[in-house]
């Protein structure tokens, strides 16, 4: 079962890192560091704080984006091509296929985050005093190192991205020590992105494996507004929107992933936060993540099951 889903994880990785989408909101993701980087020129006193901020939102939404779009066209694109056919006819059950798609989709999320944040650490350690050469050395043996791997073993190819984003993402973390608690945001932030979007990418999971990629998108994205404003439903107050209101957004509160835990406040990420440990909210919310992963996974491959392909 473990070499089924792992050969489906890397085919579909392998799929998405070539999408063209993916490197369209790739290269905005870094355009709008790029921005973070000129608004927080502007701010002499904060400008790490402006940089890392915007920084780690600019990551944030770009990779929900990006977890939306694949989660939403990934399954269907297989039916489109008639690729699925062939592949459910060897030896692999729909709920084994389904999770490797998933995982698939995952894994090249982690790889979208782990690079703008790396990216973004580099420039954080800049403003934090490291010299440029430093940097620009780190960027350049990196890049080396996988253009030949990639000229020396054509099978790799698909693979170095994975390593580029880990070693990038790695040196900005030990190159930013300069500014700890910008730091802290940073990684804080791409760790309960990471988990925000495996949670966005089941709920896409679940819709893909009986809507279409709009109606999938549509709701994803409904469900994910209802998610980030959990807390606001929650406390509706009764004065204002009357008692049947009040109950729906409690209703709607607990009937759904609440995303605003991935969303925390600065403080708490770097630990100013009167008895805050990072540590063990990241856990927490971490787990919280498998659990709604796993729970929507099981829904959808009972509906993937049942789905007739004719």
């Amino acid at each position: 079962m473990l070499a089924r889903v792992t050969a489906i994880l890397f085919n579909t990785y392998r799929e998405a890192v070539r999408a063209r989408i993916l490197h369209g909101l790739f290269a905005l993701a870094l355009a709008t560091a790029g921005y973070a980087l000129v608004v927080g020129a502007y701010a002499s006193r904060a400008r790490m704080r402006v940089v890392s901020d915007l920084g780690a939102a600019s990551i944030s939404l770009y990779a929900v984006v990006v977890a939306v779009v694949l989660g939403a066209t990934s399954l269907y694109r297989e039916l489109e091509l008639k690729t699925i056919f062939p592949v459910l006819a060897r030896p692999l059950s729909r709920t084994e296929y389904l999770v490797g798609k998933l995982l698939g989709t995952v894994l090249t999320l982690i790889v979208f985050v782990l690079a703008n944040s790396g990216a973004l650490l580099l420039a954080l350690a800049i403003l934090a005093g490291r010299p440029p050469l430093h940097v620009g050395a780190v960027v350049l043996l990196v890049a080396g190192v996988a253009v030949a791997v990639g000229l020396r073993l054509p099978r790799l190819r698909t693979s170095l991205p994975l390593f580029c984003a880990l070693a990038l993402a790695g040196a900005g973390f030990v190159l930013a020590d300069g500014a700890p608690d910008d730091r802290r945001v940073i990684a804080g932030s791409a760790v309960l992105t990471v988990c925000e979007v495996i949670i966005v990418v089941s709920i896409a999971t679940l819709f893909s494996a009986f809507s279409s990629p709009f109606l999938t998108a549509v709701f994803t994205l409904s469900l994910f507004v209802v998610g980030r404003s959990a807390d606001a439903l929650a406390k509706l107050p009764v004065r204002v929107f009357g008692q049947g209101l009040h109950d729906l957004g409690l209703v709607l509160s607990m009937g759904v992933p609440n995303l605003m835990v991935y969303v925390p406040p600065r403080p708490l990420l770097t630990g100013e936060a009167a008895g805050s440990d990072l540590g063990s909210y990241l856990a927490l919310s971490a787990g919280q993540a498998v659990l709604w992963c796993v729970f929507l996974l099981v829904v959808a491959s009972l509906v993937f099951k049942k789905r007739d392909f004719l």
